[in-house]
């Protein structure tokens, strides 16, 4: 068990509600309403808002210390660990040192919180914010995203390799057993009535129904030609799923390791070809596709608002896109709004009291210069500048 620390003051100094420097889309009722400069270093993934506890949790990971160079200052090195801020006012709140990985989730009912740590599983307490334990995995599991389903209070963490769920018990974090899913798990979602729906990531990707009592995958819905889904929204009250995808049809072939691309001009894009990035929507009871809606960019994130009857997902092109639900058999895209002027703000988390949905991301330095023609891989991505990780709270105009 390690000590809470607290937030240096500096951090705290750090907090900034901007007016941000671009132009959000202003043709829709939502918008970029603060943002957070927080700082920190570190690599993370899924960001989670808990709206009993009213705290928003990111992970972040661990950091090798840098020298400074002529383009970048110098970085001093990080421990993995869970940063923990106020819904509402987006101040840092505390950190629990030593506890990382792709994402955290609460289940409020317990007061314990789950982290999708490397190598074991994290759990730890929600009030003290400290780890409480550590939780071994299987062989070959790598823990990512995660999920607590609230109504029997049970933490479903999904492993890529493994093409797997783990059940933990949110009590006390027992193990209750792992799922075959028969494909490769993104984001989770349970009905609360006793199905649990697993979108997975193949080309071309599906849904895994999950009968959360027995454990068991009990059907799968294909989604055709969609492929490279990462998100997964549901609307309970209509029994309509909503998954984001990013690639049509099937995975192309790869290349031979150290050879040129092909010869030639670059082939033209077909005007009338359907976009690669896809809203799929379903039934939740039987699989049928009920439409499929364009997005503004790649997700990996998608939530879905009762109250406003919304689907939201974000893109890693700095994109949120809102589609409404105006009926159980109609469907139609809102808004695309700009929430950071850069690639970044990917993942998507919601606080189902304010109505507000949240993201991060940093800002990125110019990249490198474009490799020489004719070899292989394409230009490279600016590092991240130090200091400049932000959060991105968006609602209601």
């Amino acid at each position: 068990m390690k000590r809470t620390t607290l937030f240096a003051a500096g951090v705290v100094a750090l907090l900034t509600s901007l007016g941000l420097a671009f132009q959000a889309q202003s043709d829709g009722p939502y918008k970029v309403l603060k943002t957070a400069k927080v700082g920190g270093e570190g690599g993370t993934d899924y960001i989670f808002a808990d709206p009993v506890g009213r705290r928003l949790y990111i992970t972040r990971g661990a950091t090798q210390a840098q020298l400074a160079t002529d383009t970048r200052p110098e970085v001093p090195a990080f421990e993995k660990r869970l940063t923990i801020f106020d819904l509402d006012t987006l101040a840092p709140v505390g950190t629990i040192p030593g506890v990382g990985g792709n994402g955290a989730t609460v289940c409020p009912n317990t007061g314990h919180g789950f982290t999708s740590d490397h190598p074991d599983l994290s759990m730890f307490d929600v009030k003290t914010m400290k780890l409480i334990k550590t939780i071994a995995v299987p062989a070959g599991f790598r823990a990512d995203g995660i999920y607590c389903d609230t109504s029997d209070d049970r933490v479903y963490v999904g492993s890529h390799p493994t093409k797997s769920l783990m059940v933990v018990d949110a009590k006390d974090g027992a193990v209750l057993g792992n799922i075959d899913l028969g494909g490769t798990p993104e984001q989770t979602i349970a009905d609360g009535k006793g199905t649990v729906y697993q979108v997975l990531q193949e080309r071309p990707g599906g849904v895994a129904v999950i009968d959360a009592k027995t454990m068991k995958v009990k059907a799968t819905f294909p989604f055709g030609e969609n492929g490279g889904c990462n998100g997964l929204a549901l609307d309970i009250k209509n029994q309509i799923l909503f998954a984001a995808c990013s690639a049509i049809g099937p995975a192309p072939p790869r290349g031979t390791p150290g050879q040129p691309p092909p010869a030639g001009p670059p082939s033209t894009p077909d005007p009338n070809a359907k976009p690669p990035q896809t809203f799929v929507v379903l039934s939740a009871k039987d699989g049928t596709i009920l439409a499929r809606l364009p997005l503004a960019g790649g997700s990996d994130g998608a939530v879905f608002n009762p109250a406003t009857m919304e689907a939201f997902s974000t893109q890693g092109n700095g994109t949120m896109t809102i589609i409404k639900e105006k009926s159980p058999t109609k469907f139609e895209v809102e808004q695309n709004l700009k929430t950071w002027p850069s690639n970044g703000a990917r993942t998507i988390a919601f606080d189902s009291r304010t109505g507000h949905l949240f993201a991060m991301a940093s800002e990125a330095a110019p990249p490198p210069p474009s490799p020489p023609p004719g070899t292989p891989g394409g230009p490279g991505r600016g590092r991240a500048v130090p200091g400049s990780f932000t959060i991105i709270m968006v609602g209601m105009k």
